[in-house]
């Protein structure tokens, strides 16, 4: 069963983006953490937290995933905001950005995004790779103002 795909299918025609779903282990409790945006870009509120947790929440409670107890933390982006799509790399343009490709684990500034694919200032040099390529890439600085 595919948790992040329940989280998506309940929570967007809410509107909410599913950014992350991660489930660990400590002992016998499981943690599901689940980190969500606004699809309209608005800064995700307190109130959104909540419903969220609450309709993923009752989704869960229905699948049954787990034997045993599990604890559910719903989150906005925050500083570790990962960057999946194009839009996001469009969105945080000009910030620095930690990311992975190619077997290589590189910190650049989003220069701009092009045909599905993204160009970083990388130790001075601009470096361009296609969104599909980027493993993972989170936010290493915050913007003065909400995006």
């Amino acid at each position: 069963m595919d948790l992040k795909q329940a989280a998506v299918e309940v929570l967007t025609p809410l509107g909410y983006e599913v950014l992350e779903l991660t489930v660990s282990t400590s002992g016998r409790k499981r943690r599901v953490l689940l980190r969500i945006d606004r699809l309209d870009e608005a800064v995700v509120t307190v109130e959104d937290v909540a419903r969220a947790s609450e309709v993923f929440g009752l989704e869960l409670d229905r699948l049954d995933p787990f034997e045993g107890p599990y604890q559910l933390e719903v989150e906005s982006p925050g500083a570790q905001r990962p960057l999946i799509t194009a839009r996001h790399f469009e969105r945080f343009h000009d910030l620095l950005v930690k990311f992975r490709a190619g077997g290589e684990s590189l910190t650049g500034r989003v220069l701009r995004v092009e045909d599905g694919a993204v160009t970083f200032l990388v130790d001075g040099e601009e470096r361009t790779f296609p969104v599909e390529d980027i493993e993972q890439a989170r936010l290493a600085e915050w913007p003065d103002k909400p995006r």
